[in-house]
């Protein structure tokens, strides 16, 4: 028979337990609302006479590209370089999905990150559109390394989400792009530096077309 004391201890334990499998939500971690609101909002862009109107719609050029590099495995620099054009104009996230230094896995502190990204994505407004994760590292080691650990962030944060969401991977696009754009270039070394940034690059019925 269990004692109280016994009884006690060992539910102490198994609570302890419990709460070191719980990664909390980190205080600048979007919620899955705040994530679907920046995914739809129009993007603004604004005049050489200083007004602001909403960007221009994809034009038949843009969406035979983006059906293109839907079956595409591996990006070239131009494929890139075009990818990073049109997010120009697309409604983007920069989400901290951070990695440990010289990582492409996702780190506990992620976790939570990720699983409100999966739900917006997967989301009655968002569901079926095709979204870019664009895979960033800080400043330190050389370009071609980076460039390698950016792609492979970008794919781990993409398997994360056909794995754990069902969404598919045709839908998903991902690309690296190194230390090309530093989210902290005042520090090129900073964490954040080393995260996915993500973009809603077109409705689900407008790339079909």
């Amino acid at each position: 028979m269990v004692s109280r004391k016994q009884f006690s201890k060992q539910f102490a334990l198994a609570f302890l337990a419990l709460g070191a499998l719980a990664v909390p939500a980190l205080a600048g971690d979007l919620t899955d609302k705040q994530i679907i609101d920046k995914l739809t909002a129009p993007k603004l862009t604004r005049s050489l006479s200083g007004q602001t109107a909403a960007a221009p719609a994809l034009n038949a050029n843009d969406v035979a590209f983006i059906n293109r590099i839907r079956k595409t495995r591996s990006l070239s620099v131009a494929d890139r370089e075009q990818v990073a054009s049109i997010a120009k104009t697309r409604p983007t996230v920069d989400l901290e999905i951070n990695f440990d230094y010289n990582s492409a896995s996702v780190s506990p502190t992620a976790e939570p990150q990720l699983h409100s990204l999966g739900k917006a994505l997967t989301s009655a407004e968002l569901a079926g559109s095709v979204f870019m994760l664009g895979g960033h590292t800080d400043a330190k080691g050389t370009d071609g390394y980076n460039q390698s650990l950016s792609e492979r962030r970008a794919e781990t944060v993409k398997k994360f989400l056909t794995e754990t969401y069902k969404i598919p991977a045709e839908n998903l696009v991902s690309a690296g792009y190194g230390e090309t754009d530093l989210k902290n270039k005042a520090d090129p070394s900073a964490a954040e530096n080393r995260r996915v940034q993500i973009v809603n690059m077109a409705k689900n019925e407008t790339a079909s077309k």
